[in-house]
């Protein structure tokens, strides 16, 4: 071979060797990422619905529980309340490129500060009531240039505040709260809306870019000093020197409290032109997120020594910002009192944000955010609401006031300590608290039974007079009473947000025929028993509409058609459930009746009155008799009903 060909032997053999090194990179897809990550997780039983035979997302909503899905692809994940253990797999994560959002809240999750800054395109990260702990790295958010809120609260970090986060320039809602961060605050310059750092161990003065947030924000940190506490921090001279001159805000008490409120009022009432140049996906707010704040809603911008609001150059006026109370029986406030109020963000559900607001008076009250009603008119919505404000049931949370607006509505009711049954069911290891007992949950059901046949019998006209029952739409109060809250609402709701968004749309009447029934609520009221008596999380309730056999009422006959009766009370009761007291045969009655209510044929659905009366029946105790053996024969709840066979759906 010739001198002048060897170069082309040298080019060929120099592709050839970087063939061999130059492997391309096969991506993962959204749902090879997401079933990695179920497996590394130990109890992921509310997973159930992420299986490869159907994808995380289509073109237009989420088809896994937890999912958040834009335009087909994985946009945020919204994990909380599943008591979810193991390790979060945030390699296997970074390969969702489209991920911007992360909440794992509420879970039994354990370990170091997750390595997230490997996902730099996070916006939004929220790890509250967990189980983390140790020194997070300084560097933690170094790169996170989309970061906007961070969650920590309730968990063990130690060591200082990562400094990091002092450089994260788009951050504007922070909390640190409740664990045992020490040493110094770093010298933030965020313009924040939410920030709080109360209950650790930090020291040293405030930085003053801090100084004109609320004290809460600080409470509990023995060592911190200067504004806005009132413990001034001590000179650094040792010589005595003259007492220094108070700052306006520290000289007068009076002015102290109206410049708070003039902030809240501020941030209150955000330009809508700011809220146009947010990200076209808005953030969600996860659901029991326990921060503080003000109550931050997108109003158009007032006079601060007006009640109404003026909008535009031309000086137009709009609504005013006076509530409207369908209560007689309750002491007046108005929206400035909500302004002044120390607030919570409580979290968000289907329709939007919701804040607890402690009055002044001593009252704390919630105030929920709707945007889904901007279809109907002024008076049909003011009718509607003193509609609702004329019910009166010991077992609905009554509407107290409500604020109108074209745009985006508020709804006022009264503050429920104890939180929602879906924490009490599915969260209570993590907030403290202990199972709910047999004849607790009982109770509830019979509660809840009561409260339905009253919405039945004063809202006659109503197709669906609930339309959103879910366990979290079921608060419990002090006496574990339940009170049900978000009724009554489909005659106001756009339409289009309805069939999204409300339960009684997850129908299978509405998924097969896309309407509602007279009996939609008794489906939901069935799967709600189910709920409360497996302990189950009602996978349908998030499958976005889809169409699905693998719901928890098939769960519910599966196990019980192929377990002896010693089995199927192991298998199919919540094992949390304590004190049974020799009633397992009425828990198989109670069971056999949220059976009949979730059956997918109408026709052979139980109507309400009867379902009242069957629950009615049902005792806590039955120590003669043995209900199990009659489950097999028993001709109402044949286990081959019109839902099919789903003995291969299991829990794992």
């Amino acid at each position: 071979m010739a001198f002048k060909d060897k170069p082309y032997l040298f080019l060929l053999l120099f592709l050839h060797l970087t063939s061999l090194f130059c492997v391309p990179s096969l991506s993962l897809t959204d749902t090879q990422v997401l079933l990695t990550l179920k497996n590394s997780l130990s109890d992921s039983s509310s997973l159930a619905n992420w299986v490869d035979s159907t994808p995380p997302c289509n073109e237009k909503a989420a088809n896994w529980n937890g999912v958040i899905c834009n335009k087909g692809t994985v946009w945020g994940l919204q994990l909380e309340n599943m008591g979810l253990t193991g390790n979060i797999d945030i390699n296997i994560l970074k390969e969702l490129k489209d991920l911007r959002s992360i909440s794992l809240m509420n879970n039994m999750l354990e370990g170091p500060m997750p390595e997230l800054n490997k996902i730099g395109a996070l916006k939004s990260v929220y790890l509250s009531n967990n189980k983390f702990s140790g020194e997070i790295p300084a560097d933690a958010f170094d790169g996170m240039s989309s970061l906007k809120k961070v969650y920590l609260s309730q968990n063990g970090f130690t060591g200082p505040i990562p400094s990091s986060l002092a450089r994260s320039s788009k951050l504007v809602e922070l909390g640190l709260d409740g664990n045992k961060f020490d040493g110094q605050i770093p010298d933030f310059n965020q313009n924040f809306q939410v920030f709080n750092v109360s209950n650790n161990a930090l020291d040293g003065s405030i930085p003053p870019s801090l100084s004109r947030l609320s004290p809460t924000s600080f409470s509990g940190n023995k060592g911190l000093c200067g504004a806005p506490l009132t413990e001034s921090c001590n000179s650094p001279s040792p010589s005595p020197s003259p007492s220094p001159i108070p700052s306006p805000i520290a000289a007068s008490p009076v002015a102290s409290v109206v410049a708070v409120a003039a902030i809240i009022f501020a941030v209150f009432f955000v330009l809508r032109k700011k809220q146009r140049e947010e990200s076209s996906i808005e953030d969600p707010v996860p659901s029991n997120l326990q921060k503080k704040s003000g109550i931050r809603e997108s109003l158009e911008t007032p006079s601060p020594s007006s009640t109404e609001a003026v909008v535009g150059g031309g000086g137009k006026k709009c609504e005013t910002t006076k509530l409207s109370f369908v209560r007689d029986d309750r002491e007046k406030f108005d929206l400035q009192d909500l302004l002044r109020a120390s607030a919570e963000i409580l979290g968000s559900g289907s329709f939007g944000s919701s804040y607890k607001a402690a009055l002044c008076g001593g009252a704390t009250m919630v105030v929920k955010r709707f945007k889904q009603m901007n279809n109907v008119g002024k008076e049909e919505f003011q009718e509607h609401m003193r509609r609702l404000g004329r019910l009166r049931h010991p077992n609905l949370l009554p509407l107290v006031a409500y604020y109108y607006r074209k745009e985006e509505k508020l709804l006022i009711a009264d503050f429920v300590q104890k939180g929602s049954l879906a924490v009490h069911l599915h969260g209570y290891q993590a907030m403290g608290q202990p199972s709910l007992d047999w004849p607790t949950r009982l109770k509830i059901i019979k509660g809840v039974a009561k409260g339905l046949a009253y919405l039945y019998k004063e809202l006659p006209s109503l197709i669906s007079p609930h339309g959103h029952l879910k366990s979290s739409n079921v608060l419990l109060n002090e006496s574990l009473d339940p009170l049900m809250n978000d009724y009554g609402l489909i005659p106001v709701i756009n339409q289009e947000s309805a069939q999204e968004l409300m339960v009684a749309y997850k129908s299978p009447e509405s998924i097969h025929t896309g309407r509602i029934t007279k009996k939609t609520d008794v489906w939901g009221f069935g799967i709600l028993i189910l709920e409360i008596m497996t302990g189950k999380f009602p996978a349908n309730f998030l499958q976005q509409g889809k169409k699905s056999d693998v719901d928890l009422a098939s769960w519910v006959h599966a196990v019980l058609g192929n377990s002896t009766p010693g089995e199927s009370r192991n298998e199919v009761f919540d094992k949390d459930m304590r004190d049974t007291r020799n009633g397992e045969g009425e828990m198989m009655k109670l069971l056999k009746i949220g059976l009949a209510c979730s059956e997918v044929e109408v026709e052979k659905r139980l109507d309400l009155k009867e379902a009242v009366e069957r629950i009615e029946e049902i005792k806590e105790r039955d120590p003669d008799e043995d209900f199990y053996s009659s489950y097999a024969s028993d001709a109402d709840f044949d286990v081959r009903s019109s839902r099919g066979k789903s003995d291969d759906f299991t829990f794992s």
